[in-house]
């Protein structure tokens, strides 16, 4: 990585340099001592300042950061791009080092970050740094400071909510090898580089596998191995334990951004990266993906989507959210700032877009997680669903969870089922529903506070079973005595409740209980 300056400003294709560890070091130790971190931002900028500055509003940030003082200085200048007095940094960072490796650049007294270096919480506490292109930390490429960013294709975005929902969603377990497939500026390669022994990152943007160096070192991770290629093209014929990406999902005509436009026919990109993970996993090995895709006329989105699911993989697929192809056109032209240039162009872009849907067939199109796990089963489970409501993050112990729940039932035939035994999950409670006053309730509904957060309503044999369910009688056990209790006879009884049983096990209800071998 070069360095290079204009009249005093680095120029737009010119970074920072990594070649100096010790550099990277030291203006790591110089940030965490001045507190710039996220919890130190909170406490200077104030709650309402803090979130304005995520929506991309700096005004309450910059009234906050008047008085002088070293997180105050370090705010302005890597959060707010701001001149700051070179007498004023040079009590918080080590100036001599920054400007000769490219961080900091200088014209007259004044210095001028040539990165968005935006404080990160890890998920056990660590105070990471993400490193971006200026004005990308947040709010897309229209984000602080955007200016001409908007329409520089290869802009390299910080942290926004898609990648902190993979982040959250991903399956942390100790892994061998992990690959950040679309690595931007490198926050999955950087939660993966925390319990994997090597980390590959790969992105079409050679700006980006820079960005994805600059994050790790100034993060204190140790490096990755960088690869610039398309999809699995520069990985050849390696395989992993764990793949994640969010890449280029966006269904666009053309490929403008290269941070968000996949370049391919409609949501083929997307398609193409789930059949072709199948072949780069090891078997036990998880891949997942934020995506997009068509709802196409004719076609059931389940359906479509399953067939996009390689052999011998188990997948899950959550839609989070569906848009009409206007609301989702003018999304993303908003996300380039489309909407603030001329009005003939921006109307032009949308009828392009518009047109763009209406050849593929496209009526909608749906946002969501793709999660795959490696068995080799020739009896694979695939589970695709909607599911707009909150949920609990991070989800990664839930989505292996979920994996774990699919094996048991798998292997596990009715007579297994009643001779196992079970016990609530926690966070579980019963809602009972029904007319005030009324002896019996009408529905009764078992919810869940974790995770995925569901609700699911049962007969009274249901609740009254998952009610007793401690892990210490087996399921026919408990079904008997329900039978008992109810007057009903316990061979019927149990010869229709397996199904509740299995459906309450798969969406996390009921825990199985591993008994100790005879």
């Amino acid at each position: 990585m070069g360095r290079g300056e204009d009249n005093g400003r680095v120029s737009p294709t010119t970074l920072p340099t990594t070649d100096r560890p010790e550099v990277a070091d030291r203006l790591r130790k110089a940030l965490l001592d001045a507190d710039f971190t996220a919890d130190g931002l909170l406490e200077l900028l104030g709650a309402p300042a803090y979130a304005a500055l995520a929506r991309s509003e700096t005004v309450p940030a910059l009234r906050a950061t008047r008085e002088d003082g070293p997180l105050a200085a370090l705010v302005r200048l890597f959060l707010l791009q701001q001149d700051v007095p070179h007498a004023r940094v040079a009590t918080v960072l080590p100036v001599d080092d920054c400007l000769a490796d490219g961080w900091l650049t200088q014209d007259g007294d004044q210095l001028r970050a040539t990165v968005d270096v935006r404080p990160y919480g890890g998920p056990d506490g660590e105070d990471w740094f993400i490193v971006s292109d200026l004005g990308c930390a947040v709010g897309g490429a229209g984000g602080i400071g955007g200016g001409d960013r908007r329409t520089d294709t290869a802009v390299v975005l910080g942290v926004g909510g898609a990648s902190t929902t993979l982040a959250g969603i991903t399956v942390r377990m100790p892994v061998s090898a992990a690959l950040d497939l679309g690595a931007g500026s490198g926050i999955q390669a950087l939660h993966a580089a925390q319990h994997a022994t090597r980390v590959t990152a790969t992105d079409l943007n050679p700006r980006a596998l820079s960005f994805t160096g600059l994050t790790l070192a100034l993060s204190g991770a140790a490096p990755a191995e960088v690869k610039e290629g398309s999809l699995f093209e520069p990985v050849e014929h390696e395989t992993y334990d764990l793949i994640v990406s969010n890449p280029p999902f966006v269904i666009s005509p053309g490929a403008r951004l290269t941070y968000r436009d996949g370049g391919m026919s409609g949501d083929d990109l997307c398609r193409s990266l789930v059949q072709e993970a199948g072949e780069r996993l090891n078997v036990g090995g998880y891949a997942q993906f934020l995506a997009n895709w068509q709802h196409v006329e004719g076609e059931d989105w389940q359906d479509r989507l399953r067939s996009w699911v390689p052999r011998g993989c188990d997948a899950w697929i959550v839609q989070r959210e569906v848009q009409d192809i206007t609301q989702y056109a003018e999304l993303w032209l908003r996300d380039a700032g489309d909407h603030l240039r001329d009005p003939e162009e921006y109307d032009a872009r949308y009828e392009a877009w518009l047109d763009e849907f209406e050849a593929r067939k496209t009526r909608a199109v749906g946002f969501g997680w793709i999660t795959l796990r490696k068995t080799g089963s020739e009896n694979p489970s695939v589970t695709v669903e909607e599911w707009p409501h909150p949920v609990e993050q991070p989800l990664g112990d839930e989505v292996r969870a979920h994996f774990e729940r699919q094996d048991f039932l798998r292997d596990t035939d009715d007579a297994a089922l009643l001779a196992g035994h079970f016990k609530l999950a926690a966070g579980v409670v019963q809602e009972q529903v029904g007319l005030p006053g009324a002896e019996d309730p009408e529905h009764v509904v078992l919810r869940s506070h974790r995770g995925m957060r569901r609700a699911t309503q049962v007969d009274t044999v249901g609740a009254g079973f998952a009610g007793v369910c401690d892990g210490s009688l087996s399921a026919g056990r408990i079904l008997d005595a329900i039978a008992q209790l109810v007057g009903e006879d316990p061979v019927l009884l149990r010869d229709r409740t397996p199904q509740q049983i299995r459906l309450l096990v798969e969406q996390g209800f009921l825990d199985p209980v591993p008994q100790p071998s005879a």
